[in-house]
């Protein structure tokens, strides 16, 4: 029989093998296994459907068999290391399938030699992880042949699996079962004594179910579909700051009547009340808005446990006991808890007219629906800050923003788009529109919040999970799920966190040492802003550079 030609007539399907099935499976292990033995007896076959029907796996051609998976239960801790293929069979030719096993085995996987070329064995391959999933069995472990080896005898059995993992050389079995998401564990010894192509070695493979929960385990009351919330926040002119806090409880109340689990205000959304300083510099005025910080901290904490929602509190400016000014968002947690995350990077603007200081701590936050992060605005164009939260499980980065044009917002949404697809987590940007006028260097707001998911196919095309009308005040909503981000990390078509090249580059954590910009002189702030206006001029630097 010559290869088949054409695939119009095929009609595909996947079934259990049952008994009545034997006569083909004969026919076709006989005819793909000539030089090791052929078939299992019928004994064997029908020994092991009885203990283990759903794990023999038949794919059909109308009513022809072209292909098999067989399989078998055993325990992970014993076959994960060294054995051989006869400590799966016992007397008689018996495979020893153990139904308290956490893990399957995989005997066989074979193909109609006249099917090969349709990437037909991934079918039965993905039916068996599939089952696997089902189960909740631990993992598939597989004794891999090699069996072009002997063609290489040059090589050692560990040279020769480095170069087919790096396709220098093509092996039928060890080539398919990386591209089917095995990792190759150990090399197994005088595995099948018999097997002359592989002279005697296997692989011990492997694919790890992360979805697999260990029987004793006590399941994690986290939410996996999570609903996030923003506000568009429109900047407008207050009498007091009892006003502003109406228009905040005002919008955590639409929240909890959406059922948000969390709610996010944009950076210095109280800014307004800036507008109530009765001097016009600058310095004063955002040192009279820090005198609030801790009442607005306090006041809302209390609306995120009336209404239900986790809020983060967007940002505000706040004095220290020794009088140095930082930029700090809170997590008020619907339980009452909170915590802070300061303002890591500040901008030129910040630091010159304001004066105020980084802070020296990135969090990673645990809530009752995932882990969090939060970015203040010019923190989110640092790509290092978001990867070290993502090294700790981070699942949804909060970003509240100011920005007066669109350059700066495009600037903040380009970045966070990248963080949610370099990092696998999803990332809310949430910023403030309008104008205020009557607050110098505050006049105008420019943004276009939005929600980014990791850019594969579980997620939009677009990898725009929501997003708002430019300049509008509004809120947005986007129901984010978190066991999605389990699969993208593991099974996605790319893995941007496990493909880093440790090996080559890491990124670690430093105390902060440089000198606060509270120490330093107006002229050596001006030259620390980098600004070609006031410093020397640019062909100079240029020059002495």
């Amino acid at each position: 029989m010559s290869k088949i030609e054409k695939i119009d007539d095929f009609h595909l399907t996947i079934a259990e093998i049952k008994k009545k099935d034997y006569p083909q499976l004969k026919a076709l292990m006989d005819r793909v296994y000539p030089t090791l033995g052929g078939a299992w007896s019928k004994t064997t076959i029908h020994t092991l459907i009885d203990a283990f029907p759903e794990g023999q796996i038949a794919l059909f051609d109308h009513n022809k068999l072209i292909g098999i998976v067989l399989s078998m239960r055993v325990d992970y801790a014993k076959f994960s290391n060294p054995h051989t293929y006869d400590d799966l069979i016992g007397q008689k030719e018996i495979i020893k399938d153990n139904p308290e096993g956490d893990a399957i085995y995989g005997l066989d996987a074979l193909i109609d030699p006249d099917y090969r070329g349709y990437r037909l064995g991934r079918r039965l391959y993905d039916a068996r992880k599939e089952l696997c999933r089902q189960l909740n069995l631990r993992a598939i472990l597989a004794g891999g042949r090699i069996p072009n080896y002997h063609n290489h005898q040059d090589l050692t059995p560990g040279d020769y699996i480095d170069a087919v993992e790096s396709r220098e050389i093509h092996d039928p079995a060890l080539s398919f079962q990386l591209s089917n998401g095995f990792i190759v564990k150990r090399i197994l010894t005088a595995y099948l004594p018999d097997d002359a192509q592989s002279k005697g070695f296997a692989t011990l493979l492997e694919w790890a179910n992360i979805y697999y929960e260990p029987k004793d385990y006590k399941p994690n009351t986290r939410k996996s579909e999570v609903r996030i919330g923003g506000i568009q926040w429109q900047m407008r002119e207050v009498e007091s700051p009892e006003e502003l806090l109406q228009q905040v409880e005002f919008f955590v109340d639409i929240m909890a009547d959406y059922n948000s689990d969390f709610a996010c205000l944009p950076e210095f959304f109280n800014a307004p009340l800036m507008g109530l300083c009765e001097s016009t510099d600058q310095n004063i005025a955002i040192r009279f808005l820090a005198g609030y910080t801790e009442w607005f901290k306090n006041e809302i904490s209390h609306l995120a446990v009336s209404y239900n929602v986790n809020v983060i509190t967007g940002s505000m400016p706040i004095l220290d006991e020794d009088d140095t000014l930082y930029n700090i968002s809170y997590l008020c947690r619907r339980d009452g808890t909170v915590e802070e995350q300061r303002k890591i990077h500040i901008t030129p603007h910040e630091r010159s007219a304001w004066v105020i200081e980084g802070g020296n701590e990135v969090k990673v936050f645990d809530t009752d629906a995932g882990r969090i992060g939060i970015l203040i605005c010019y923190d989110v164009e640092f790509p290092e800050l978001a990867r070290l939260m993502a090294l700790d499980d981070m699942d949804i980065l909060f970003v509240p923003f100011w920005t007066d044009t669109q350059n700066g917002y495009l600037r903040v949404r380009h970045c966070a788009q990248a963080r949610a697809i370099e990092n696998e987590c999803y990332v809310m940007i949430c910023g403030s529109v309008g104008n205020l006028p009557q607050v110098e260097s505050l006049d105008i707001q420019y943004a276009q919040s939005s929600i980014f998911s990791p850019s594969d196919f579980a997620f939009p095309h677009d990898a725009i999970m929501a997003e708002t009308t430019a300049n509008t005040e509004m809120v947005f909503f986007s129901d984010v799920n978190l066991d999605k981000l389990i699969h993208v990390r593991n099974e996605g078509s790319v893995h941007n966190l496990m493909d880093r090249r440790d090996d080559l580059f890491s990124l670690k954590w430093k105390q902060k040492s440089k000198v606060s910009a509270s120490q330093l002189s107006d002229k050596e702030r001006r030259e620390n802003t980098g600004s070609v206006l006031e410093g020397q001029p640019l062909q100079n630097r240029a020059e002495k550079s």
